[in-house]
């Protein structure tokens, strides 16, 4: 989790529970509004996309055994 991130969970904490609903309806809908069915990548998951992709095109792959699927 980044610093902005820490600070809007530490600032939705120091609200009152009654206000904390409205502030989780209002970041929801930012979301939404955004991304209406979460298919857009954030800058973290674009980097690994990216990345793991590269891996690809070198020929580096993780073999099946080695994955604990637990």
């Amino acid at each position: 989790m980044n610093n902005r991130a820490q600070d809007l969970v530490e600032m939705f904490n120091l609200l009152p529970e009654s206000e904390q609903d409205l502030a989780y309806e209002m970041v929801k809908r930012l979301v939404l509004a955004w991304d209406s069915d979460y298919t857009k990548l954030t800058p973290v998951e674009r980097a690994r996309l990216e990345e793991s992709t590269q891996d690809l095109k070198r020929g580096e792959v993780t073999n099946y055994a080695d994955i604990d699927w637990n």
